[in-house]
């Protein structure tokens, strides 16, 4: 026998060996697919809202196929599994498991909370708060790596018995918050007491909360990492104000929140508090003692101009400051509510619309200061790699995750 056929002979043994172990595992997986457990199924179903035949439809799925596996019959391949699967934000595994779901150790407590407040909580929703509490798992899973003993815990101040002009102000000098402030700002203050703040995307994905949706934001209570999320909106200031309001949640109530446009308008219990104190604490009393009534437009299409310089330097709204000023008896009921209808005509275009050019600043925008440069810390210690620094990092690629290195070196 010549050297090349003795090479083929080998590489024809080794093919033949290959196929043999690829027959082997689809046996594996066949017989799997054989043992889909169907009340996994109703459950996720149940959970999620909907029927069987809603799922076959929005997978592409043959309803037969559904329905043989309901009744405990061999009826789905591997692929269309895997879609159900990826449908509800679960492993395949999960689905072939025998035993019946632990709810408990399916959902937290926290998102079955939250889940249970607003019918507007879809499906979509539902594994978005799923993934931002894997995240803080991921956050705090970091920490325990690297004996992080040194990082900042969420301790509240006392506020038992106060007012909430008097607890705002409390919070105020907690945060240590200045007299000039952005979204950004707010932020980094809230961040340095522990709580980590998330925004969705403005871009389609999974870490877009759907525009169509009038979820605004949600508090993840914690007594170690609470997390608040805030809806990326139109305007900075409009997310300024719901950050406050889940803050509000999270100091008042001790609790677990998910909010729309409607409780941040609402003048009834927890979101009547909630608005009083974000309102106070963006807007507080010596702010208000800067603004002239005397320079106030008779007409309010022009309060904008007025209140603009105040606007950019607090980081609010034009309506926060309105809101103040009626609740400080300094503005017409009338006139207020004049200003809201002239500006619900105005329509206003979310911003990020464009280009992605600067990709690999997302994750900031996304997680904030704290987290990304809690992985890139861990990732510097070699705690990680590259290829889970970018999956928990909204999955940038490698070249992305250099540029964002490079970007926070040059901070």
């Amino acid at each position: 026998m010549d050297l090349a056929s003795g090479e083929d002979e080998v590489l024809g043994t080794v093919k033949q060996g290959f196929r043999y172990i690829l027959h082997h595992i689809l046996n594996k997986v066949m017989e799997h697919i054989q043992s889909i457990n169907p009340e996994r199924i109703a459950w996720c179903c149940a959970d999620y809202g909907v029927t069987p035949g809603d799922l076959a439809s929005e997978l592409d799925i043959a309803p037969s196929s559904i329905e043989r596996v309901m009744a405990g019959e061999d009826g789905m391949t591997f692929n269309q599994l895997r879609k159900v699967a990826d449908y509800f934000g679960r492993g395949i595994l999960f689905f072939l498991e025998a035993d019946p779901v632990d709810v408990a150790g399916v959902h937290t407590a926290q998102f079955r909370t939250l889940t249970n407040q607003k019918p507007e909580v879809t499906p979509t929703l539902k594994k978005f708060i799923e993934r931002v509490e894997k995240q803080r798992e991921v956050y705090l899973g970091l920490l325990e790596d690297m004996d992080e003993t040194e990082r900042v815990r969420f301790f509240p101040p006392d506020l038992q018995g106060k007012s909430l002009p008097e607890i705002a102000s409390i919070v105020r000098n907690w945060l240590g918050l200045g007299d000039s402030n952005d979204f950004d700002s707010y932020r980094r203050a809230l961040e340095e007491k522990g709580i980590l703040v998330f925004r969705s995307n403005g871009f389609n994905g999974k870490w877009q909360i759907p525009k169509e949706n009038p979820i605004i934001g949600f508090t993840l209570y914690d007594t170690d990492c609470p997390v608040i999320v805030v809806k990326k909106q139109a305007s900075e200031s409009r997310q300024t104000f719901t950050l406050m309001h889940e803050l509000g949640h999270l100091l008042l109530h001790r609790s677990s929140s998910i909010d729309d446009d409607f409780d941040l308008n609402s003048h009834e219990g927890r979101e009547r508090d909630s608005n009083s104190f974000a309102g106070n604490l963006l807007v507080p009393d010596n702010f208000l003692a800067m603004i002239n009534d005397a320079e106030r437009p008779l007409n309010v299409s022009e309060y904008d101009v007025w209140l603009c310089q105040q606007c950019k330097v607090w980081g609010v709204s034009y309506e926060v400051i309105l809101r103040r000023l009626l609740d400080a008896g300094r503005l017409p009921q009338n006139e207020y509510n004049a200003y809201r209808q002239w500006r619900a005509t105005l329509i206003v275009q979310q911003t990020d619309t464009g280009s992605r050019k600067y990709r690999y600043r997302e994750p900031k925008h996304l997680f904030g200061d704290t987290y990304v440069r809690t992985v890139l810390d861990a990732l510097n210690a070699r705690h990680i790699t590259l290829t889970k620094a970018s999956s928990y990092l909204d999955s940038i690629k490698i070249k992305d995750l250099h540029s964002l290195e490079s970007f926070y070196a040059g901070l």
